[in-house]
């Protein structure tokens, strides 16, 4: 799979958690790419919550979005 190919489908997953209810709540980062941990706080249409969900980020790309989400979570908390 081409690196653009990768960086498509891990957008997709983020997406997908963050459409969902989803806040990424933690990022752990080495040498093989960054674990981004997502947790659901509020209940969603199934009456789910606390609910965490993990995701292995490996393209730079990926990285620099999921990035840009937790500034704009960030900036959601604050104002």
């Amino acid at each position: 799979m081409s690196e653009y190919h990768q960086y498509i489908t891990e957008r997709e997953k983020i997406d997908f958690l963050i459409e969902q209810g989803y806040r990424i709540k933690a990022v752990t980062e080495n040498l093989s790419g960054a674990f981004v941990e997502f947790e659901l706080k509020t209940p969603d249409i199934t009456g789910r919550k606390n609910e965490i969900e993990r995701l292995h980020i490996i393209t730079a790309d990926a990285r620099k979005y999921f990035s840009s989400i937790i500034i704009q979570q960030n900036k959601r908390s604050v104002s």
